[in-house]
């Protein structure tokens, strides 16, 4: 554990501001670690969103703040994939941006916030008038603002035939004094300066390395049967969301290929917020490929517990841990969470070189499976040779582990955001 270290005295209250905080998404989770690093160095952490589930009382719930909210959604269309939007839309904006604005100084004069830190909601314009609210409060205020960014507008298609380039430009992100912009992979770095002039530094995602995972207890016993896996069956697990850029038919032909007496692919998270097409397309692909496809996001929580319809749920911890290998195929990733989540619980896993592997990953020397945009008959060798070594998979999640604790703990989180906050003072 590393010592507690007291904060600048001028900073000692932060408001994390995200359209959702909830769940098991990449970016709620990495709030959180965000949060447990502050929190032991003596920093309280407060939470405004349109969908929370971190403790009440540091909670500022407003629903227009979610990318769901009907509102919300209505704009959006008239926004993207055209190149003029409606006066109307213009002055619906507006409206939803003064009243998350009038939010945004209540939540932080209710609890002294004294940094905010905007997660995603000046990157991503999945929800356009938060971002412009939070870009005009930081103008108003000047209150000291770390900019936490995970994805940007210009890495996503849906989002390149716009009605909203001068929303875009003026908050996505905004380049003001008293922000200081972090982003969490190189390429995306270079893009920042590059497209909008602004300094900006790395902060990967990351884990925490030095609290290993506790063993699998029989709080899971039962998981296996209710996925409909018999004793022998591998567990191969999809740690992703069912969109297109997961190339979750790789998945399929990964498992097609490896020959099982009962071919399933388990996937742990939902549909989420890019359609149900593609979803649709990954059940008849599978269906063809005589491999089936199981979903457990209702099986899910951030947290063991009971569902309100009854049911037993399992944290990500015990989906992983219950685990046999991981496929992880994705054609795009803004960092890779789910790549490092199966290096912690220490799982054999396949990964295809997409951009931000190939760039800020694969060169600190991790040992897995990889491909090169398709499934090989070289990749499903190896995949078949670790399974069956249990040396050699031993040798191979443990030298990963200490790699991931090299390079991707809280520990390295930790110098590098501490170091930021020093910045103001």
């Amino acid at each position: 554990m590393v010592a507690l270290r007291y904060p600048p005295h001028h900073i000692k209250n932060i408001g994390f501001i995200s359209t959702r905080i909830a769940g098991t998404d990449g970016v709620s989770l990495e709030i959180r670690k965000w949060a447990d690093v502050l929190g032991r160095n003596r920093y309280n952490c407060f939470y405004f969103a349109g969908s929370l589930d971190r403790p009440r009382k540091r909670s500022f719930l407003v629903k227009e703040a979610h990318f769901e909210h009907p509102l919300i959604q209505e704009v959006e269309r008239d926004l993207f994939g055209k190149r003029t939007r409606t006066r109307q839309t213009s002055e619906t904006i507006q409206e939803i941006k003064d009243k998350l604005k009038g939010a945004l100084y209540h939540f932080v004069k209710k609890h002294d916030v004294d940094l905010i830190i905007p997660e995603n909601a000046l990157a991503i314009p999945m929800n356009i008038p938060l971002g412009l609210a939070i870009t005009e409060f930081i103008a108003e205020t000047g209150i000291p603002t770390i900019g936490h960014h995970h994805d940007f507008s210009w890495e996503r298609e849906r989002f390149l035939i716009n009605s909203c380039g001068d929303y875009l430009s003026m908050a996505f992100p905004p380049d003001l004094p008293s922000i200081q912009h972090v982003v969490i992979n190189s390429l995306a770095s270079e893009q920042l300066s590059f497209r909008r002039g602004i300094s900006n530094i790395v902060v990967p995602n990351v884990l925490d390395f030095a609290a290993e995972p506790p063993p699998l207890d029989d709080y899971c016993s039962d998981l296996r049967e209710r996925i409909g896996l018999e004793k022998d069956d591998l567990f191969i697990l999809q740690p992703t969301r069912v969109v297109p850029r997961k190339w979750i038919e790789r998945s399929i032909e990964i498992v097609r290929n490896m020959n099982l007496a009962n071919p399933v692919l388990v996937i742990s998270h939902a549909v989420d917020d890019e359609g149900d097409d593609y979803c649709v397309r990954v059940g008849d692909y599978s269906r063809n490929m005589g491999v089936e496809i199981v979903h457990i996001d209702h099986l899910i929580s951030s947290q063991r517990g009971i569902s309100e319809t009854g049911d037993k749920l399992y944290s990500i911890a015990d989906i992983y841990q219950s685990a046999d290998f991981v496929t992880y195929p994705s054609g795009h990733e803004g960092f890779g969470n789910a790549f490092l989540e199966a290096i912690y619980y220490q799982k054999p896993i396949v990964v295809n070189r997409y951009s931000i592997y190939i760039a800020d990953i694969e060169p600190v020397g991790f040992d897995v499976i990889v491909m090169d945009g398709f499934v090989s008959s070289r990749a499903i060798t190896e995949i078949n040779r670790v399974l069956k070594d249990k040396s050699r998979l031993d040798a191979m999640v443990e030298h990963n582990y200490e790699i991931g604790e090299r390079y991707f703990s809280y520990e390295v989180l930790e110098e590098k955001l501490m170091h930021v906050i020093r910045t103001f003072g």
